[in-house]
């Protein structure tokens, strides 16, 4: 054969493997659309519904940015678990795009930044977090693109880009505040990378960073204005308890099943593999470096939620496919790097497509143990047609709650007006209730396990338990709800969301 013709047999070998993984991505995206309509809202996407609602530039737990992308789309689809979604499930399908042009400048291989992008979409963190309607959402896409404005940063070395780095900088701020671990990592980068130190020299970083600061000011004085709230709740999780190995190894576990094992092992290896001397590899582990250790050290005093890493899996997935296309491994790597490459996909696929399955159909009829099915407001509508049913009876017209899971599903999927208790800080943008609204008698609703009727009696002076409603799922029950009626007001108090 000659070597034309080896060439043309290469050139079709790359060109089939290409639409391959094309069409891998493209399947993902249906299925993404299709959970996006079909899975009932979890009781956290209910509860930044209700927050747009009331749009502001800031909330009692995060950044605004959550809210202003549910209320974009509900005003096209409405309330529905579709609507609240669809802004943020085109966002992961711009991320990828981002994961894809990013992995391309910084790999320089075209094959290889295709694979990075599917690997951003196996991954069960992406798969959640960019089809929930959570500030996790938002904050991988400023993430990406952050990434993304980097690399084209390295790739022309133009100082204008870093106008861009900022404006994605501090539109991650307005999405979640740990985004300030990858300025860190910027930074982390201009000074420990001599390709990349000479830009201290120059007024464009620090354009940069002003820049980040202007976007994000809206947060800022929406804060100052509330006491500092969002501040107060968020950074007063840093605070530090005993040491414990405890909650270090529930990192490592949930980061196993988050990014899959192979892919999680293959990114961190080409995360330690980086040189400082290698401009795009060094700017990939220094934007990983001060999250890494961070969650390290908080984790041996306090639980690193499963979540929280997820703005890190951009940059992750380029290391991992960076590692699996080095030639330069040795020893015990060799084996580890090969074995993880190949199973990398196949079983990140086998993972989604398992975690589609029992969200969408409860293959594995669980009851209370399905993590997804208690995630999910599985099961709310018949609780929904129950409870209706008891408030035609009592002659109730409001809707109590104590807790804010209970408030906003039954806000979001019942016609009924629900009104908040004992929780009045979560929804500084509503006014109070005054003692007219609790004229009539009302029903209290409550899982079991968070019933606070003790609490309820010290407002009104008949509280009777009347009922218990169980959510099921194949007529299996996920919780119990307790349901009181109410009456008798003592002092005006509570909000409706």
């Amino acid at each position: 054969m000659e070597l034309r013709d080896v060439e043309h047999v290469h050139l079709a070998h790359a060109l089939i493997a290409e639409k391959r993984l094309a069409l891998a991505l493209g399947t993902l995206f249906v299925l993404r659309l299709v959970a996006g309509a079909v899975l009932p809202l979890s009781s956290d996407e209910a509860y930044y519904w209700l927050w747009s609602k009331h749009l502001a530039a800031g909330y009692y737990d995060h950044p605004p940015a959550i809210a202003w992308l549910i209320a974009a789309g509900s005003a096209v689809f409405g309330q529905t678990a579709f609507g609240v979604r669809i802004a943020g499930i085109l966002l992961s399908f711009a991320a990828t795009w981002f994961v894809w042009q990013s992995a391309a400048i910084l790999l320089k291989d075209a094959k290889a930044a295709l694979r990075a992008a599917l690997l951003f979409n196996l991954t069960l963190m992406v798969t959640v977090e960019m089809l929930a309607a959570t500030p996790d959402t938002p904050q991988v896409f400023t993430a990406s693109v952050f990434v993304w404005t980097l690399a084209k940063l390295v790739q022309t070395g133009n100082g204008r880009w870093w106008i861009a780095v900022g404006i994605a900088g501090g539109l991650g701020l307005l999405s979640k505040y740990s985004t300030l671990f990858l300025g860190l990592g910027a930074l982390l980068w201009l000074i420990g990378s001599p390709p990349a130190r000479r830009w201290l020299a120059s007024p464009w970083p620090y354009l940069g960073a002003a820049l980040a600061g202007l976007v994000f000011l809206p947060n800022i004085l929406w804060n100052a204005q509330h006491g500092w709230a969002t501040f107060g709740f968020q950074f007063g999780r840093i605070a530090g308890n005993h040491i414990t190995l405890k909650y270090l190894g529930e990192l490592i576990g949930s980061q196993l099943v988050l990014a899959t094992p192979f892919v999680l092992v293959l990114g961190l290896m080409g995360f330690a593999a980086a040189r400082r001397r290698e401009p795009e590899r060094a700017l990939i582990a220094a934007l990983l470096w001060p999250s890494i250790a961070y969650f390290l050290v908080h984790a041996l005093h306090d639980r690193v939620q499963g979540n929280w890493p997820c703005y890190l899996f951009p940059a992750l997935v380029i290391a991992a496919v960076d590692a699996a296309r080095r030639t330069d491994w040795t020893g015990w790597r060799v084996p580890v790097v090969r074995w993880s490459a190949k199973l990398a996909v196949p079983v990140a696929a086998v993972l989604v497509i398992a975690g589609y399955a029992q969200a969408l159909l409860g293959v594995v009829p669980m009851g209370r143990k399905d993590p997804l099915a208690r995630l999910l407001a599985v099961g709310m509508p018949e609780v929904v047609r129950d409870l209706g049913d008891l408030k035609a009876a009592n002659h109730a017209e409001l809707i109590l709650t104590t807790d804010y899971a209970s408030t906003a599903w039954f806000a979001f999927y019942s016609p009924f007006p629900v009104v908040s208790l004992g929780e009045d800080y979560r929804w500084p943008n509503s006014p109070p209730l005054g003692a007219a609204a609790f004229a009539k008698p009302a029903l209290y609703i409550a899982e079991q396990r968070r019933d606070l009727h003790g609490e309820v009696a010290a407002q009104f002076t008949d509280v009777k338990a009347i009922a218990q409603i169980d959510r099921q799922r194949h007529g299996i029950p996920i919780a119990h709800y307790v349901v009181y009626r109410v009456s008798g007001l003592r002092a005006a108090s509570g909000r409706m969301p």
